[in-house]
């Protein structure tokens, strides 16, 4: 087994400060150890598909849990939603769009595709934290999805 088949949380973010926050937060209750942090939509759609620079994983060991920025380049948030909703084999991910967008339009979109949970993300530092853990403590601890 390579190392990409024991991810467990793929969080996709472009924003190295939103990235370390969130890392720091699911440190903090050992949520971390089998994250795997990709820049863009697109290296998402790579890791998720096995193709490009991920082409040697395997498609049947997939993260539990998808955090997923909305606005990103190359590929925005809810195209990676679609395609990962869209896909028989990736359609149970659970994904949460986790995003600075308050826009009822993109809460709106997100739902009817297909997200598991959207989130603002706080701006205050205190409550980032927070609302990080308690996303991360339920989608890989409370939550059961099918294997």
């Amino acid at each position: 087994m390579n190392d990409f088949e024991a991810v467990e949380i793929l969080l996709v973010e472009d924003s190295p400060q939103d990235a370390e926050l969130t890392l720091r937060a699911l440190r903090r209750n050992n949520l971390a150890n089998q994250l795997v942090w990709v820049k863009d939509g697109q290296e998402a759609l790579d890791f998720i598909f096995c193709q490009g620079a991920y082409a040697g994983r395997s498609i049947n060991h997939q993260p539990r849990l998808v955090l997923l920025d909305l606005k990103m380049p190359k590929v925005d948030g809810i195209e990676v939603l679609r395609r990962i909703k869209d896909d028989e084999r990736t359609r149970l991910i659970p994904v949460v769009m986790m995003t600075s967008s308050r826009e009822e339009r993109d809460v709106v979109e997100s739902y009817r595709l297909g997200v598991n949970s959207y989130i603002v993300k706080p701006v205050d530092f205190t409550q980032f934290m927070e609302t990080v853990t308690k996303a991360g403590l339920y989608w890989m601890l409370t939550n059961h999805v099918p294997r």
